[in-house]
């Protein structure tokens, strides 16, 4: 029997049983792997590894391992349109317990599914040979053009062929990679860059379960914003683990919280699993006293009734002690780890203005950073400086700290103003020094004591101290570094990236002690919840100079969505008369509403695509029925709805690319 043109015909294996390639390979033996053959009346033996001269049906299979492109080339030419395998997860992580994939296995995997784009090439190629003229003497040649083409093209569609550029392309834009970037080799990117390629690979899988390590890790904030909106709207399980408390409460609706060798669920984010760990803590440490007291005093009843000594009186206590001996005891609550209290202090108060800049630009070869910066600091302000990666909001540190020039334009420190400067690379660090030698040869003033008590504090006790700094964590050196900012006294703080390689808990320490510091603060951080605690001026470092947001990163957020409602009425500047000033805003406005307009159609395209991949999905699942793949008419309408779907989200990912 004919199967109807658009039947859903394909097959799904089992790698255990069909890859083979178990020897002179790094996988790992699974179970299957130490299984001999059977026979009748011979039962199948599972052994203690592979022992010599025991036969092992599954280490060859139909060795799928070493003949992928040949099968898959012969699916193709049975007509397959689906192909479904399992993977065999001891070529991933041969011995269980491995902290990383093992890379041949994943390799292996990786080439068998890059099959798809070789159906694409060979697609093309029978185009070509498809374009030549008809000649009836091939007639048969020609019919199996026709009929090969059809099964790729079928088998490319259902694998996603018309999609997965457009789908790429988003993902990548979408963490902060321009299209120049696109066909760059791997070995020359940054390793900022690698980590973001790695995070879109992982997204382009779309497993059902993602685990997420620090994922906003060398995102700027534009990329991490997207991820949000990305892991917000994706379909399967998310589990995260980050110092990112802004991205928690926005990704996140439940927290789990590792406290004495236990795990603690809340079903709430981050910012909620707060208050309602601290009402929790306190409702258990009510119960424990509680009961504490209960059995002191019965205890002491005890205690009572045995000083009468009679028998009556003994009987009483011994049934007490019983009663006692069976009560369920309650368990005092494990108080979450605090920090060591930090403070910031300068030693002289300066001026007013602090920190004036005009006119500045700096570029490296053709690369410009920035131009027409200008600013002022004035004293006590709390600053954060913004921007894309690689803008060069570091490279304006070094320039106030002299350590960079710039190419041009004015800089000038206030009255009395002595700056304390933190880098995120810890390079101001000697390596080969102790902890106790790298402090005390910058503070040489400070007694033994006094230098390990402020060690302490900052969790460096006993032997700790004589640590060599290379031998240490980032979070170590993190800790050093901010305890000689604070010895510093400065009244000028600049802190590059400070809570990068800091837990909750230090990141909650150092923004109470930014918040009670007298001084000046310029900060680059990435770390919105820290900016919106601590900042009340936010600058956007751009090619063409700064922008200017009084206001936390809230306000920020909010004025670059709706830059009219902050907006005062301005006075006439520059000569020009109130006609041109209110055409100027207008075509401000228009603009924003236009790149607005724009923003909406992309956000609501994705929308779309969403759905009707969800739709695509349902159809596919569909086919699986017997009560449409019995039924001929309706397979074939469930295979037509499924082509023009495909059609639909290609389209739409082709308006999509021209938008983004």
């Amino acid at each position: 029997m004919a199967l109807q043109k658009d039947f859903l015909w394909g097959g799904a294996l089992a790698a255990h049983q069909f890859e083979g390639g178990v020897l002179n390979t790094s996988k790992g033996y699974s179970v299957a792997d130490v299984m001999t053959a059977g026979a009748h009346g011979v039962p199948r033996e599972i052994t203690d590894g592979v022992v010599e001269g025991k036969y092992y049906p599954n280490h060859v299979g139909i060795d799928f391992y070493g003949h992928y492109k040949e099968d898959i080339a012969m699916f193709a030419d049975m007509g397959f349109k689906c192909f479904r395998t399992s993977i065999a997860w001891t070529r991933i992580f041969p011995l269980g317990d491995e902290e990383e994939p093992n890379e041949e296995g994943l390799q292996f995997y990786d080439d068998v599914f890059d099959e798809l784009l070789n159906i694409e090439s060979k697609l093309s190629s029978l185009e070509i040979k498809m374009s030549e003229p008809y000649d009836e003497k091939k007639a048969s040649y020609h019919e199996k053009l026709i009929k090969d083409y059809t099964t790729l093209q079928d088998l490319y569609s259902h694998k996603g062929g018309y999609v997965y550029k457009g789908e790429i392309s988003r993902v990548l834009k979408g963490l902060g990679f321009t299209e120049n970037d696109f066909y760059k080799s791997i070995n020359t990117l940054s390793g900022g860059q690698k980590t973001r390629v790695a995070l879109c690979k992982l997204l382009l899988r779309k497993p059902d379960i993602i685990l997420l390590d620090e994922p906003t890790n060398h995102l700027d904030l534009e990329a991490i914003s997207w991820l949000e909106d990305y892991m917000k709207n994706y379909k399967g399980t998310v589990l995260v683990i980050s110092h990112d408390r802004f991205f928690l409460d926005s990704v996140t609706n439940n927290t789990f919280e590792v406290i004495g060798g236990k795990v603690e669920c809340y079903n709430v984010p981050y910012t909620k699993f707060i208050d309602l760990r601290k009402k929790n803590y306190e409702t258990k440490l009510k119960a424990y006293n509680l009961q504490q007291a209960e059995i002191k005093r019965q205890e002491a009843i005890i205690e009572k009734f045995r000083s009468f000594n009679r028998e009556k009186s003994i009987r009483a206590a011994e049934s007490r002690e019983k009663v006692l001996e069976k009560m369920e005891k309650i368990e005092a609550p494990t108080h979450a780890k605090e920090a060591s209290k930090i403070k910031f202090e300068a030693s002289v108060k300066s001026g007013y203005d602090v920190l004036h800049i005009e006119n500045m630009a700096k570029s490296y070869g053709d690369k410009s950073l920035f131009s027409n910066l200008n600013l002022d600091l004035k004293r006590g302000e709390k600053v954060a400086l913004i921007g894309e990666n690689g803008r060069g909001k570091t490279t304006l540190f070094k320039i106030i700290m002299n350590k960079v020039e710039a190419d041009k334009g004015v800089k000038v420190l206030g009255t009395n103003v002595n700056v304390g400067y933190y880098d995120q690379e810890q390079s101001d660090l000697n390596l080969d020094k102790t902890i106790i030698d790298e402090v005390w040869d910058d503070f040489p003033n400070l007694t033994t004591s006094k230098l390990r008590s402020y060690l302490a504090s900052f969790l460096f006790t006993g032997d700790d101290v004589f640590k060599v700094i290379n031998t240490l964590s980032g979070g170590e050196k993190c800790r050093i570094n901010l305890l000689k900012l604070i010895l510093s006294k400065s009244n000028l703080l600049l802190l590059d990236e400070p809570t990068n390689h800091l837990d909750i808990i230090s990141r909650e320490a150092l923004e109470d002690a930014i918040l009670e510091y007298d001084g000046t603060l310029m900060v680059i951080s990435h770390d919105r919840y820290f900016l919106n605690k601590v900042i009340s001026r936010i600058l956007e470092l751009k090619e063409d100079g700064v922008s200017e947001y009084l206001g936390n990163y809230s306000y920020y957020q909010e004025k670059k969505l709706n830059p009219s409602r902050f907006e005062s009425y301005e006075e006439l500047a520059n000569g020009k008369t109130k006609t041109q000033l209110k055409d100027e805003k207008k075509k401000k406005r228009e603009a924003e509403k236009e790149a607005k307009a724009i923003q909406l159609k992309i956000k609501n395209l994705e929308k779309t695509i969403s759905e009707k991949e969800d739709e695509l999905n349902n159809l596919q699942e569909q086919l699986c029925l017997e009560s449409i793949y019995s039924n001929p008419s309706e397979s074939q309408r469930v295979n037509n709805e499924i082509k023009s779907l495909e059609q639909l989200i290609a389209n739409l990912y082709d308006e999509w690319e021209s938008l983004a």
